[in-house]
């Protein structure tokens, strides 16, 4: 009796999609609320992510090899390259297997609080890690071509040493906002019935908290340091223009140009190229991190009880993901292109 009264009040204030909800079995009731258990595109998002993981591993344990192993790599520009292959093989090694995970059963997420805590913090510190090594880099080209005499006691093997566990150390620290405002999160009760297979691992804090982060981070850690490269690698195109203009200047003027001028055009042909490749090597880079950073302000500024939006952000979340880790599989593909010296030491191992 006391089963039935309680029933009766439950249905008097129960809305018609309340109703609707208490005769959905659980699999059903998670669905509309969750979505499926298993993302649509995870058969060939996966192709692709194992693709890209065979060959991140491969070029980025090569990297690690042939700075390692032979002291001739071991320059100040290959201990930033170095760190950066480091971020790769954890993005790979660590990071691809939980997204991999998530997309093949989507809830209830198995690892708990720290799981959570853990990919969070992960995915963060090498988004930060890698974009300042890369500027930490151009920052050094800039100093080699602009400034050589100061760049001298700057580009010793333990000021970069110092430089890259700097950097670590300030993306770990940054990593901490936007780890702390996310937690495993878990349906409602709901006709005196809890879910604990609806547990994701998902921003718990408010909302405006993650939505100010990801601004801040958007900007410091991809639109200023992608400003501050094109300034620096700027200011390196007019510098290697003035003394090309010099060095053509003097060749006229002197009465046996012939030798100097062709010394000097070879070692400036050697110079444009290294900071063409540079270039190269910063564009692709953007490139892969662009979709990563519009997927996290899509998701800031979005509508979620919008279905087409939603369906909107599905696609660009895939999207996002797969450039996310072609960026970490790319960069051993480019040195190798670039470098004669690492094609032959690749070869070698």
């Amino acid at each position: 009796l006391l089963c039935g009264m309680n029933v009766s009040w439950l249905l008097a204030e129960a809305t018609a999609r309340d109703l609707d909800d208490a005769c959905l079995s659980e699999e059903a009731y998670l669905a509309r609320y969750r979505g499926p258990p298993r993302s649509p595109v995870f058969l060939p998002v996966c192709v692709a992510y194992l693709a890209i993981f065979l060959v991140g591993v491969l070029g980025n344990s090569l990297t690690c090899a042939v700075i390692l192993r032979f002291r001739a790599m071991r320059t100040p520009t290959n201990y930033y390259l170095l760190s950066l292959a480091a971020s790769d093989l954890l993005v790979l090694l660590l990071g691809m297997p939980l997204e991999l995970y998530d997309l093949w059963r989507n809830y209830p997420f198995l690892l708990g609080e720290g799981g959570c805590y853990f990919r969070t913090f992960l995915f963060e510190t090498v988004c930060f890690a890698s974009i300042l090594n890369v500027t930490a880099l151009s920052v050094e080209r800039y100093l080699a071509v602009v400034h050589p005499l100061k760049v001298k006691h700057m580009a010793t093997r333990a000021h970069v040493k110092k430089v890259v566990l700097l950097l670590w150390l300030l993306s770990m620290l940054c990593a901490v906002p936007n780890t702390s405002v996310h937690g495993i999160e878990v349906l409602a009760p709901k006709f005196g019935r809890e879910f604990p297979r609806s547990a994701i691992c998902s921003v718990v804090k408010p909302t405006w908290v993650y939505n100010l982060i990801v601004l801040v981070t958007t900007v410091a850690f991809f639109l200023l340091p992608m400003l501050v490269i094109a300034v620096l690698y700027l200011l390196i195109g007019l510098q290697l223009h003035r003394e090309r203009a010099a060095g053509a200047q003097d060749g006229r003027s002197s009465f046996g140009p012939g030798r100097l001028s062709q010394s000097h055009q070879q070692r400036m042909s050697k110079r444009n190229l290294q900071v063409t490749k540079m270039v190269f090597l910063v564009v692709v880079f953007g490139l892969c991190w662009a979709p990563f950073h519009v997927d996290r302000l899509m998701w800031s500024c979005m509508d979620v009880s919008s279905e087409r939006q939603l369906r909107v952000f599905e696609q660009v979340h895939v999207i996002s993901g797969v450039f996310f880790y072609l960026s970490s599989a790319v960069n051993p593909i480019l040195y190798n292109l670039m470098s004669t010296r690492f094609r032959e030491t690749f070869s070698h191992v």
